[in-house]
């Protein structure tokens, strides 16, 4: 029987989300025995870890599925949503609404169709403040109209997002029971790594042209970047062909890097998340102040 979807290499992927769950289990258990300040540092690693999970392990799972056989798929969309904390089934909705909207700006009634667009908040027609769209994106998602709009079409698909939300919310009640002084410990770095994930999202679009396919995303080529993240870097070649296995990215980005260049693709020298440090950032930000 054939496990894996498209490649062998799909396993780094799925053994990095099993060690990610064996990590917050550990947090966990492992909290009476550990010195306050380690828990605090393994609680920005735990942040890190989630924002690292979301832009990378989950959100290659969703445009392309690791496993052959469905029953694998709907297993493994379970893990990654008690190891990432919410529902994976529930943010292949959000993200898919994200690729149909690319980080559009507003229409004419302030709408914009991707629920996560760095124009979404903005005012005239610019994007957010990176800092508001970092803190208050957690906030912003509506679980209910989520599960409806997936009821309509994937009845089976919107039972199976709720299951995942019970099931990881159960489990964190286990937790609770089990030791509430390290749930509560961590429940702000968990907020922390959905910030993180929020600022991964927004310089991944800002500076991105929305009216333009092949650069409707933002770039970072740093290979470590690249290896540690699955591919996340490759973030325009990937709103251009979203289908491309993470693998195969790099072999993309070479290519068409010459009809990137011709139409202006916005490339970074840091990480995403780091884009406020980015010097091609600044100079972009320089440039539209001086029109």
């Amino acid at each position: 029987m054939k496990i894996f979807a498209h490649t062998r290499w799909d396993v780094a992927p799925v053994l990095a989300a099993v060690a990610h769950l064996a990590f917050d289990v550990y947090l966990i258990v492992g909290f009476e025995s550990r010195p306050l300040w380690l828990s605090a540092v393994l609680g920005c690693l735990y942040a890190v870890s989630i924002s690292w999970n979301i832009n990378s392990i989950s959100h290659n799972f969703i445009h392309t599925p690791y496993f052959k056989p469905r029953w694998m798929n709907y297993a493994f969309s379970l893990l990654e949503s008690v190891a990432i904390g919410f529902s994976q089934t529930y943010y292949h909705w959000v993200h898919m609404r994200h690729h149909s909207g690319n980080s559009d700006r507003p229409d004419d009634k302030g709408e914009t169709i991707d629920m996560l667009s760095i124009y979404r908040h903005g005012r005239n027609g610019e994007p957010e403040n990176v800092w508001s769209y970092t803190f208050l994106s957690f906030f912003r998602d509506s679980l209910g109209d989520i599960h409806e709009a997936i009821a309509r079409r994937r009845p089976f698909d919107a039972k199976w997002g709720r299951f995942e939300l019970f099931f990881f919310l159960g489990l964190a009640a286990i937790a609770l029971i089990y030791d509430w002084k390290a749930v509560l410990f961590f429940v702000p770095f968990y907020y922390l790594g959905n910030c993180l994930s929020s600022l991964n999202g927004y310089y991944e679009h800002l500076h991105g042209d929305p009216d333009e396919p092949i650069a409707w995303g933002v770039s970072s080529h740093k290979p470590f970047y690249n290896w540690l993240w699955f591919g996340n870097g490759y973030h325009a070649e990937h709103h251009y062909r979203p289908k491309t296995h993470w693998t195969k990215l790099p072999t993309l980005h070479e290519q068409i890097k010459e009809e990137q260049e011709k139409a202006g693709t916005h490339v970074i020298s840091t990480c995403h998340a780091l884009g406020f440090m980015a010097k091609e950032n600044r100079q972009a930000e320089l440039s539209h102040e001086s029109r």
